[in-house]
């Protein structure tokens, strides 16, 4: 400070004007003063500036620019050194704490290396997004404001680090002193890179990530000096060291004068997670920023501060956590006003992002209109606050009662986990004094602004725009038969909808599905996955959960199986992806018709060989029917059958749902009723007549190979399905003595649905049968295939291993 202090004088002196540097908060987070740091690329060695303000060209500018940023990349690749060094002991440490005689604890594995893997794969993602783009793009099109932006969001993570950095420190201290081994390991630690000897102590080690974060300001203001106002980085640049500094701010207020309370088993409250949240109060709804500590949860509004001034906070509300009840629900639809509402937003935003990239591509690199770009955070926000369609009910023993909602399911179930992890019969809430528990948030989040991916987005070719297609196999490793379904999520940009779910399995323990589910990405790079238990009248129960990497380089348009291990539960998929340029979002589509509708349509827009509706009425049929006396025979009502048809026709999950709970006849009958309204038979008309010639054959065996060579004439999804059906009808018949169906009882049931003679008149000039030979034709054919013994295995869908090899994918 005393040479900043010196060249201020001296410029006055000169009769320089100088801006007044309001914000000193490039000072170390401990009070003893930090060894000099070669972080910042702008010492005397890297640059030489002069001591005076000079104007200089836009071209000498962005040499500069290029100069700190290939300095910065430099620095960067030591510090990866550096923590690689660092973290080169611990998997030994840790299977050594198994052991008989551990050279560390678990506890003190997980102490001492607090923080430390999250932090390396942190900046080892920044390094290579920095380093591909400065040996990719010209100097006017270099962007890199997204990188430095999308690190600072995460540098919270260096609260954590700072908040254990002096338990590490006394663990090794101890360690060093009384253990011999770890003395010879502490004492001579050295990076894994062959050409790099240099030898560090394991406390200096640890000392480095605090001196790479007290730094991190100082290299922000050194790119943002030599980067144009008018480049499109300037912004995003600015954002991250507004971010950059806030968090040094609240750093050294908090190692100064935090306050923390201590429970009375010994327990100190501290913030467990925190991130942005839609509240709904008197059925508004509210974005507000939630932190979660280890003895209660705390509801806050937050307030974006201007440039130079710090975030601000107001008290919502608390709940104590000791018997929070937790509940979540997914609403299924929402109202047709709010469709139209985010529907006209999402056209909005698609049409100005498509404005913003045009702008971007023709301008040399220059920046994009800041108003629009403000716009379109605005209009994301809005997303936000009223897409949201997963509610977390929790209910206080005091009777108070929140609702949250969340977009995602799957950082719905993170937040109950945590919460859950923390809800114990013996926990303690010491009354917190919610003033300074609220004016605290900005020196302790760890979150530091809602997840915009407008703010966040990388570059285009790393990411995906196009149709990202994901079928659904099976799933394997339940503990217990459930009804279970699998929930998938995208993300991206909000232009479309992100998320869908197969629908709800069998009551089963390796549930089926071959069901595919297509997205319309922009900028997606992570899909997750999870498997869903489904209880009637109680809160749905997540299996497993995953995240996969989407990667243009290792996607294409053939189907790529994959195994992904979602805890205990392994779920089997296929991904293919198709890029392409999109189309502005249409409103929400309707699901098409399949009652009515020639099958084939229904098998291609399903992606299948075997429609849904019929697959899942035989399984419903089999897991509850197969002793139902007089199956397929007895009708269920007519308004339940008229209700299910209604259902699969506009919404298949649903309709999976009221089959559930809907008499088992009434399934059977609309599985009846939908062959009986197929336009043309599951079996062609054309084939009705050589069908009819093959019962002449007296020999049985000789009969049904002329009548499977005639089948395999058939389409693929008329032949698939009508073997499906076979083999379910002869499930059906081995339980005829309790269920009263023979062979011949469900020949006689079916035949009139599924073979038809052709019309006269309608192209068709052939002999013609009377009613009486037209019904002994329909049934003694279909009795025929019933008695086959090899009847050919029903393929359900399209294949989807196209690669030579299966993928399985350890998650």
């Amino acid at each position: 400070m005393d040479v900043y202090r010196e060249a201020v004088h001296y410029l006055e002196s000169q009769r320089v004007p100088v801006e007044a540097e309001t914000d000193v908060l490039e000072e170390d987070v401990f009070r003893d003063e930090a060894e000099p740091c070669l972080l910042s690329p702008l010492h005397p060695e890297s640059i030489d500036f002069p001591d005076t303000p000079t104007l200089c060209s836009l071209d000498e500018m962005l040499e500069r620019r290029l100069v700190v940023l290939k300095g910065i990349l430099e620095s960067e690749e030591v510090y990866l050194r550096e923590l690689d060094a660092l973290l080169t002991p611990m998997k030994a440490l840790r299977a050594s704490a198994g052991t008989s005689q551990p050279v560390l604890s678990s506890q003190q594995v997980q102490t001492v290396f607090y923080q430390v893997p999250e932090l390396r794969d942190v900046h080892q993602s920044f390094y290579s997004g920095l380093k591909a783009r400065l040996s990719t793009q010209a100097e006017f099109e270099l962007k890199v404001g997204d990188l430095f932006l999308k690190m600072v969001n995460q540098i919270g993570l260096y609260g954590g680090f700072i908040e254990n950095y002096e338990k590490a420190v006394e663990v090794v201290r101890k360690c060093t002193h009384s253990d011999p081994r770890f003395r010879t390991l502490a004492q001579s630690m050295m990076s894994n890179n062959g050409a790099d000897k240099t030898k560090y102590t394991f406390e200096a080690l640890l000392y480095k990530p605090l001196d790479r974060v007290t730094k991190t300001t100082l290299v922000l203001r050194d790119l943002l000096k030599t980067t144009p106002e008018e480049h499109r980085d300037y912004v995003a640049l600015q954002e991250a060291l507004r971010l950059s500094r806030s968090f040094l701010s609240g750093v050294n207020e908090s190692s100064q004068s935090r306050r923390e309370v201590t429970l009375s088993h010994g327990m100190r409250r501290q913030l467990m997670r925190d991130g942005f949240v839609v509240d709904v109060s008197d059925g508004e709804r509210s974005l507000r920023h939630l932190f979660l500590y280890t003895d209660l949860l705390l509801c806050t509004r937050f307030k974006h501060a201007n440039r130079g001034k710090q975030d601000q906070y107001r008290f919502g509300w608390y709940l104590p956590l000791a018997g929070l009840r937790l509940r979540w629900v997914s609403d299924q639809e929402r109202p047709s006003d709010v469709n139209i509402r985010l529907h006209s937003i999402r056209t909005k935003m698609y049409l100005l992002h498509r404005q913003l990239r045009q702008h971007a591509k023709g301008s040399r690199g220059l920046a994009v209109p800041a108003r629009s770009r403000k716009k379109l955070e605005q209009m994301e926000l809005m997303l936000l606050t009223h897409s949201p369609l997963y509610r977390l009910e929790l209910h206080s023993l005091s009777g108070k009662s929140h609702t949250l909602l969340f977009s995602s399911l799957f950082e719905l179930e993170e937040w109950r986990e945590a919460i859950q992890k923390l809800t114990t019969d013996n926990i303690e809430t010491v009354p917190p004094d919610l003033l300074t528990l609220t004016s605290a948030c900005a020196k302790l989040r760890m979150t530091q602004q809602p997840p915009l991916h407008t703010t966040t987005a990388g570059e285009d070719d790393k990411s995906l725009c196009g149709t990202l297609s994901v079928a659904i196999h099976s799933a394997f490793g339940l503990q217990q038969p459930a009804c279970v379904y699998v929930c998938v999520e995208v993300d991206g940009y909000e232009f479309y909808d992100k998320q869908a779910q197969t629908h709800s399995s069998v009551h089963s323990l390796n549930p089926h599905w071959d069901q595919e589910l297509s997205f319309q990405v922009d900028g997606a790079q992570n899909m997750n996955v999870l498997c869903v238990s489904q209880s009637n009248g109680q809160s749905d129960t997540v299996l497993g959960k995953t995240t996969v990497k989407l990667k243009p380089e290792t996607l294409n348009k053939r189907w790529r199986r994959q195994t992904l291990h979602l805890g205990q539960v392994e779920v089997n998929l296929s991904l293919k992806y198709s890029p392409h340029p999109l189309e502005p979002p249409s409103s929400t589509a309707q699901q098409p018709p399949v009652f009515c509708v020639s099958i084939q349509s229904v098998a291609q827009q399903e992606g299948v060989f075997v429609p849904h509706v019929v697959r899942c009425c035989v399984a419903e049929v089999e897991s509850r029917g197969m002793a139902e006396v007089g199956i397929y025979r007895i009708s269920g009502t007519g308004s339940d059958i008229n209700m299910l048809k209604a259902a699969f026709n506009s919404n298949l999950r649903e309709a999976v749902s009221r089959l559930r709970s809907t008499d088992v006849n009434a399934v059977s009958g609309v599985l009846k009723l939908y062959f009986r309204e197929l336009p043309e038979p599951l079996i062609p008309t054309e084939l009705f007549q050589s069908l009819a010639r093959t019962l002449d054959i007296q020999d049985l065996n000789s009969r049904l190979v002329s009548m499977l060579s005639l089948l395999q004439s058939c389409p693929d999804a008329n032949r698939n399905t009508f073997l499906y059906l076979l083999h379910h009808l002869q499930r059906v018949s081995e339980k005829q003595d309790v269920n009263k169906m023979s062979l011949l009882n469900l020949a006689t049931v079916f035949g009139p649905s599924l073979i038809r003679p052709p019309v006269a008149g309608l192209g068709y000039d052939g002999p013609t049968v009377d009613i009486s030979q037209e019904v002994v034709i329909q049934v003694q054919v279909v009795y025929s295939y019933l008695q086959c013994d090899y009847l050919p295995e029903a393929q359900i869908s399209l294949p989807h291993d196209t690669d030579a090899e299966d993928e399985t994918t350890h998650v």
